[in-house]
């Protein structure tokens, strides 16, 4: 027979618990340790910046290792927990393929997230990213074109930008005025500037038409406007300067100015073996067709600052769509918008939503009119239309009375 309740244990009764010898794996000692990795490195690897960016980021006290403020050169493993300004961080362990961008940049454009100038940035072109940034792997002036390259590598941007790799960069120079052999050699063997010496490791002429001359020329390393101020300390202005090469990326003919295009998989890769950097040991995944289209295929970017300020001044394209309400509002509902009520509804969604209020209400006065008018002359009809039988009954009657008419004459 089942008891009806189950015996409830004595509070007082002592229980002893079972023991056991067996130690955990992660806690044996004798264990090989986790392999540990400089957490600047591996922070730059996720894509949040460059190395120096991350060792800054690091001595501001803003990242933590399992709750613990970190410290330059600290080491983590992967049973570590890492934060930065309290948000978790995955860390890349196991190395995933970046992302790389070439863009060919037109004058006027400045390499800067922040202008105080309020100049057009390439930063507000660029395409978002998802759990990563956009990393400019070196810089052009204002008044420099030419082949400007993104990642999402830190470890890849660095390689590109310091100094103790070498990567050339070549360039396209136009000067004003046609420099001698004398002066060609002295460029090749160096002169100092007010930061120190500088040189070209290669320069060559490539001819010219009047007081404007070509010169190709090829050096490896990025100081601030280096290129110009060689041939400045040659009383020989540059005209044009554009970058054509940087290290083994080459600016496409067919990426004309403003247009960007996003390497291949297999061109990261080559990139990174290149730099010796760590590749992917597993299978890469398999692109779908639109992915295929979109990486082999130059595109030119829209200018989103351009595009705010075009939208707020109430001017629109073409191209761009209309809102669900102005397409749908009776002709006229949309007559009653005016320029001003379209820029209130395009910059401030408060006012915009006021503005959609506003031609609501008129929308709902005028059908109140119409249907009070419709009311008021439902009693007051016209005089209806004699129909057509009458009609061709009283010029039949006519007729005849003109007939006999004209018999009574006879």
């Amino acid at each position: 027979m089942a008891r009806p309740f189950k015996q409830q244990r004595d509070p007082q009764r002592t229980i002893k618990r079972p023991t056991t010898n067996f130690t955990p794996i992660a806690q044996d000692p004798d264990a090989p340790a986790l392999p540990t990795q400089r957490l600047h490195k591996l922070l730059a690897l996720a894509g949040l910046g460059s190395r120096r960016d991350m060792e800054a980021l690091i001595a501001s006290g803003r990242v933590t290792i399992n709750g613990q403020v970190a410290t330059q050169g600290a080491g983590v493993t992967e049973n570590d927990i890492v934060r930065v300004d309290s948000r978790p961080v995955r860390l890349p362990f196991e190395p995933e393929l970046p992302k790389v961008l070439i863009y060919h940049k037109p004058e006027g454009e400045i390499v800067s997230h922040d202008d105080p100038e309020g100049r057009a940035s390439v930063f507000d072109k660029l395409p978002k990213v998802r759990g990563a940034k956009w990393i400019a792997i070196g810089r052009l002036d204002i008044n420099t074109s030419g082949l400007l390259i993104f990642t999402t590598s830190g470890e890849l941007a660095n390689h590109f930008m310091h100094p103790r790799y070498g990567v050339e960069r070549e360039y396209a120079v136009r000067i004003f005025g046609e420099l001698t052999d004398e002066q060609l050699a002295q460029l090749r063997v160096g002169i100092e500037l007010d930061d120190g010496p500088a040189n070209f490791d290669i320069i060559n002429p490539q001819g010219g038409e009047g007081s404007n001359h070509w010169y190709q020329v090829v050096l490896t390393e990025g100081r601030n406007r280096e290129v110009r101020r060689l041939f400045e300390a040659f009383l020989a202005p540059v005209s044009r300067l554009m970058r054509v090469r940087f290290g083994p990326v080459n600016l496409p003919p067919r990426l004309k100015r403003g247009m960007m295009l996003e390497l291949s998989p297999k061109e990261v890769v080559g990139l990174l073996e290149w730099a010796g950097l760590p590749t992917p040991s597993g299978p890469m995944r398999q692109l779908t067709t639109r992915e295929k289209d979109k990486l082999g295929t130059a595109f030119t970017p829209k200018p989103k600052r351009e595009a705010r300020e075009r939208i707020a001044a109430g001017e629109r394209n073409k191209s761009e769509r209309q809102s669900y309400y102005e397409r749908n509002a009776p002709p006229s509902l949309a007559e009653t918008l005016t320029g001003t009520q379209r820029k209130s509804r395009g910059t401030n969604a408060v006012d915009k939503k006021a503005s959609e209020r506003a031609a609501t209400d008129k929308e709902k006065l005028d059908r109140a009119d119409f249907a009070r008018d419709k009311r008021n002359t439902r009693g007051k009809t016209s005089a209806p239309k004699k129909p057509a039988a009458n009609r061709r009954i009283r010029q039949g009657t006519d007729l005849a009375v003109k007939k006999s008419a004209a018999k009574k004459a006879k």
